[in-house]
């Protein structure tokens, strides 16, 4: 998975916060120069827990949503009560803590709770108009409840568009990944019927030599039901060939003309022989791709990219880490499309992908890819 920045969510809120100390502040401040000293301490007080509730609204989005409406319309209709001679319901900060919480739930939340939501906050500025029509006060809460529809919409549109792009983008993986495995224990099969023929030659010639053949037998057949099984749930589409899956030797031929383009790289691979299942191999190559292909888009200050293939028991592991200086531009988790399926195809195959910046300076992209030990049945 991606890792993320905590730093960027604390700074928002912390800004937000800010935000609405101020604004009840110099609310309080103007009520007690207008209204009286003790006029302000209801406002700010509706004021403080809507504004926080706006600021908890990642845990909970439609009750803490329905809390500050209730609280609102307290704040609303309290000083419509006979003797009670307080200031206007929806002060500023009220509404601003109102409307961060209005757009958050239209962004966010299903079409008909959002509907609801929203609709409970029109009839709020509704019954403010109707109290107190012509106050600059009314005025603020009806723009601060267009603009907390308007961006709730805007960024729900953009949500949508993101969304249904990755949809798109994993869908695309996995029917590649649905071809290339489907070459894969095609090509086991074939194996099997061949030895399954020879097994019926040395049964008329040799019989006691029939158990080696046997053997080969439900050795395919063991790695063929492996390969199977890790593409459970994958969509198949075999009416257009793929093209052969790129073995490790491609690997330094990746590399070598990457290294013609850009930065210098460097590549580690492990010293034995050792085969892989032809999926993670593939995908191992895929995952070089399509990082050094974003180390010349997004890092072009880089001087050199290190490559790295280890294998240990049970797992292989690569990791593509550059050296470019912390400013350079890397592409957004709306833009970064390629990590998208790069991500779909490690976790079809039961891996974990990491990618982020390094100490210091530079980026990494590291893929963890289990090999399972072929095991009967």
């Amino acid at each position: 998975m991606t890792i993320p920045n905590p730093w960027a969510k604390v700074v928002s809120t912390v800004g937000l916060g800010v935000t609405f100390l101020v604004m009840i502040a110099i609310q309080a401040v103007a009520l007690a120069q207008t209204w009286g000293a003790a006029s302000w301490v209801p406002g700010a007080a509706a004021a403080v827990v809507v504004c926080g509730l706006a600021l908890m609204r990642h845990r909970e989005r439609t009750w803490t949503a329905v809390a500050g409406l209730g609280v609102a319309a307290l704040a609303v209709l309290v000083p419509l009560l006979p003797g009670t001679r307080l200031p206007a319901g929806l002060g500023p900060s009220l509404a601003l803590g109102l409307a961060v919480l209005v757009g958050s739930a239209v962004r966010v939340l299903p079409t008909v709770r959002a509907g609801i939501i929203a609709g409970a906050g029109l009839l709020l500025v509704i019954a403010q108009f109707t109290a107190r029509p012509a106050t600059a006060v009314s005025a603020i809460a009806a723009a601060a409840w267009l603009a907390a529809c308007g961006v709730g919409l805007s960024l729900r549109r953009l949500d949508d568009r993101a969304t249904a792009t990755a949809k798109r983008v994993r869908r695309a993986e996995r029917l590649e990944l649905a071809r290339e495995l489907h070459d894969i224990v095609a090509h086991h099969i074939t194996g099997m019927l061949i030895q399954a023929q020879a097994a019926q030659v040395v049964a008329r010639r040799d019989p006691q030599n029939v158990s080696d053949s046997l053997t080969e037998i439900e050795t395919a057949g063991i790695e063929a039901m492996a390969a199977m099984r890790r593409v459970v749930g994958l969509l198949r589409d075999t009416d257009d060939a793929a093209p052969a899956s790129s073995g490790r030797e491609g690997l330094s031929r990746l590399v070598e003309r990457f290294s013609r383009q850009g930065p210098t790289v460097r590549l580690h691979t492990p010293a034995d022989d050792t085969e892989w299942p032809p999926e993670v191999t593939s995908t191992v190559y895929r995952i070089v791709q399509e990082a050094l292909t974003n180390v010349l888009r997004h890092a072009s200050h880089a001087r050199s990219v290190d490559v790295t293939v280890s294998r240990d028991a049970e797992a292989v592991t690569v990791e593509i880490a550059d050296d470019a200086p912390p400013h350079s531009v890397r592409p957004h988790h709306r833009g970064g499309y390629g990590l998208i399926g790069m991500r779909e195809r490690v976790e079809t195959l039961g891996g974990t992908l990491c990618v982020g910046p390094r100490a210091g300076a530079g980026w990494s992209v590291r893929a963890t890819l289990p090999v399972p030990t072929a095991e009967p049945g």
